[in-house]
C-alpha cells in the first residue's frame, strides 16, 4: 500500500470517527448472522478484523462476535486476528485490546500485513471483517490535475483510478478466497457510490471533497504551496459502485467466482454525520466545527502533509497543514448548515464454497 497512508495514532482515530463505529455497529447482524449459518468445524474459529487501525471502532462488535461463536460452540477456542498496513499505530491499537479484560479462550494476534496480500495460511479463516478501508489503493495510479480525490476525476484520470480500485479489489478477494475455509464468509463494508451517485460527504449539502479541493487550491492561489504539491495531495482512494463491487463474485468466467467465493447479500446504507446531527440538534456552530474537523483529519492529514515538499523545513510543513484544517474549521464555524461527513457504504455478505 501506498507509503503516506497513515492513520492518526495514539488512538486518535477511534476518538475522532464516531460515525464509522455507528457504520461498523449496523454490520453487526451481518456477523451475527454469517456466524449463524456456518457449517460445524473443529479447530479454533479465526476471525479476521482487516484494516482495524486502532481496535477501537470494532471493539463491540468483536465481542458480540465472540458470544455468538460461544453460544454456537461452547469452549472452542477463539483467534483473533487484528491487521493493518505496517504503518499503522500498532502501540494503540495493542492497548486497546489488551486494555479489555482478558477471556479464557480468546488469543489476540496481530499482523502488520496489508489486505492486499494474503495474511494469514489458505484455509485457516472462518470470518473476515473489514470496514471503512478497502478503497485505500495499493498504489497512486496518477495524481489528478485539478482535484483531491477521484469522484472529482474526470477522462483518462478517473479511468486510471478505476483501473486501479477494481484491480486492487480482484485482488483483494482472490487473497481472502485462498485464507478461507469452505462454508466461511467475509462481511466487507465500504466506502460506494450509491445508486443515486451519493458517496461520503455528499449526500447533500456543502461536498465535503469539493470543499477539501477548494482550500487546497486557495493555498496554491496565494503561493503558499506550489502547484505540484497540489497535484501530489491526491488521496489514493477509488469508490466503487455495488455493480463494481458485485461483478467479480457473480460472474462465473471471473477468477473471483472461480476461486470459490459467492455473493450472498449486497445493500448500500447512509449512515448519518454523528457532529452534523448533534449540530441541528443543539446549534452550536463552534462546537460542531470543532467536533467535525478532527474525523477529517484522522484520515487525511499524512497524505497532505505527505503532498509537501520534503525541502520544506517540517515546521513550515506543520504550519501549512495546521492553516489548512483551520481554515475548513472557521468555514464549519461561520456557515455551519450542510456541512457533514454522512457515511455512504456497500454492506457485502460472501460465502467461500
Amino acid at each position: 500500500m501506498n507509503e503516506v497512508i497513515a492513520m492518526k495514532g495514539g488512538g486518535y482515530y477511534s476518538l475522532a470517527t464516531l460515525g464509522a463505529k455507528h457504520v461498523i455497529d449496523g454490520a453487526t447482524p451481518l456477523v451475527l448472522d454469517a456466524i449463524a449459518a456456518m457449517p460445524d468445524s473443529r479447530g479454533p474459529f479465526v476471525f479476521a478484523d482487516m484494516g482495524t487501525a486502532d481496535g477501537g471502532t470494532s471493539r463491540d462488535l468483536v465481542e458480540r462476535m465472540v458470544e455468538a461463536v460461544r453460544r454456537r460452540w461452547p469452549g472452542r477456542e477463539i483467534a483473533l486476528v487484528y491487521t493493518d498496513q505496517p504503518r499503522n499505530d500498532f502501540n494503540a491499537l495493542v492497548g486497546t485490546i489488551h486494555g479489555a479484560a482478558p477471556v479464557d479462550g480468546v488469543f489476540p494476534l496481530f499482523s502488520a500485513t496489508s489486505f492486499h496480500r494474503q495474511i494469514l495460511p489458505s484455509g485457516g479463516l472462518d470470518l473476515g471483517f473489514s470496514a471503512t478501508a478497502m478503497h485505500w489503493l495499493s498504489a497512486k495510479p496518477c495524481d489528478i490535475s485539478d482535484h483531491v480525490q477521484a469522484v472529482g476525476a474526470s477522462g483518462a484520470e478517473l479511468a486510471a483510478f478505476a483501473r486501479q480500485g477494481n484491480a486492487d479489489w480482484q485482488t483483494i478477494l482472490l487473497q481472502r478466497a485462498r485464507e478461507l475455509r469452505p462454508g466461511g464468509r467475509l462481511v466487507l463494508v465500504n466506502f460506494c457510490r450509491d445508486e443515486e451517485g451519493r458517496y461520503l460527504g455528499r449526500t447533500g449539502g456543502v461536498d465535503m471533497f469539493g470543499t477539501f479541493n477548494l482550500i487546497w487550491r486557495e493555498l496554491l492561489q496565494a503561493g503558499t504551496i506550489g502547484e505540484a504539491e497540489y497535484r501530489a495531495m491526491t488521496l489514493p482512494q477509488y469508490y466503487k459502485d455495488l455493480t463494481e463491487f458485485t461483478r467479480p463474485l457473480t460472474e462465473p468466467g471471473d477468477p473471483v467466482h472461480k476461486a470459490g467465493l459467492r455473493l450472498e447479500r449486497a445493500e448500500t446504507r447512509i449512515v448519518p454525520c454523528p457532529f452534523a446531527a448533534e449540530f441541528r440538534r443543539k446549534g452550536d456552530a463552534a462546537a460542531f466545527a470543532k467536533a467535525y474537523i478532527p474525523t477529517l483529519r484522522s484520515w487525511t492529514e499524512s497524505t497532505f502533509f505527505a503532498g509537501l515538499d520534503v525541502s520544506r523545513p517540517a515546521e513550515e510543513r506543520r504550519r501549512i497543514i495546521e492553516g489548512y484544517y483551520a481554515g475548513y474549521e472557521q468555514r464549519v464555524r461561520e456557515a455551519p448548515e450542510g456541512h457533514g461527513m454522512d457515511y455512504v457504504h456497500a454492506y457485502l455478505t460472501i460465502l467461500r464454497v
